[in-house]
């Protein structure tokens, strides 16, 4: 009897001390992984969420993260919002690329005396997880009498500046959204902000 049990004894702790050995290898693998997957992550998979939702976050917080950085081709104009309580936005390109999709950059500026928070600029959406977006603007074809309305991305969220809220007075924020291109022989639109006039733009690209 003593000899199988020295015999068993001996065969678990082999067992055990293999069992030790495949946990650190794959202990080892995971962390090496983990590494690749961190370093080789695709920015354009993720471009358009951390745009905006950099904004959503110092939105919240009430920090400067980047919410008076200046929007792309902020030196050139082709359109300008003015809307209720002094908010000014002021489209600065609208271009084209060659995955079929349209992306407006802009500004908007508070220019009255009191907060501004774009709750009024979102879809109606109920799902959608920031209360203060873009995601309700749309490009509209008055002569194919079609509208493209902003992208979601696949988690829902709109392909579009989040976090417009808390803009102080004399303060400015970039925004951007992104569209279904029109067909390449359309090359004006309506840009259209709900709450806000519309402002007819010239695509480029």
């Amino acid at each position: 009897m003593s000899i199988r049990h020295t015999t068993k004894a001996r065969r678990g702790a082999a067992m055990g001390a293999l069992a030790a050995a495949l946990a650190l290898a794959v202990a080892g693998c995971g962390s090496e992984d983990g590494g690749k997957r961190d370093d080789g992550a695709s920015p354009k998979s993720t471009a358009a969420k951390d745009d905006g939702r950099a904004g959503d976050d110092g939105g919240n917080d009430g920090g400067d993260d980047g919410k008076n950085d200046p929007a792309a081709d902020s030196d050139k104009t082709i359109g300008e919002i003015k809307g209720p309580n002094g908010i000014v936005v002021t489209l600065h390109s609208a271009v084209r690329d060659s995955g079929g999709f349209v992306t407006v950059n802009g500004t908007v500026t508070n220019r009255g005396d009191q907060l501004f928070n774009a709750v009024d600029w979102r879809s109606k959406e109920t799902e959608m997880k920031s209360r203060s977006s873009v995601s309700g603007a749309s490009l509209v074809d008055e002569a194919g009498k079609k509208r493209y309305l902003v992208l979601r991305d696949t988690d829902g969220e709109c392909l579009c500046t989040t976090g417009l809220s808390g803009i102080k007075p004399d303060e400015s924020r970039p925004l951007f959204a992104q569209f279904p291109a029109p067909p390449s022989s359309v090359t004006k639109v309506d840009f259209q902000i709900p709450t806000m006039p519309s402002v007819s733009i010239e695509l480029t690209g």
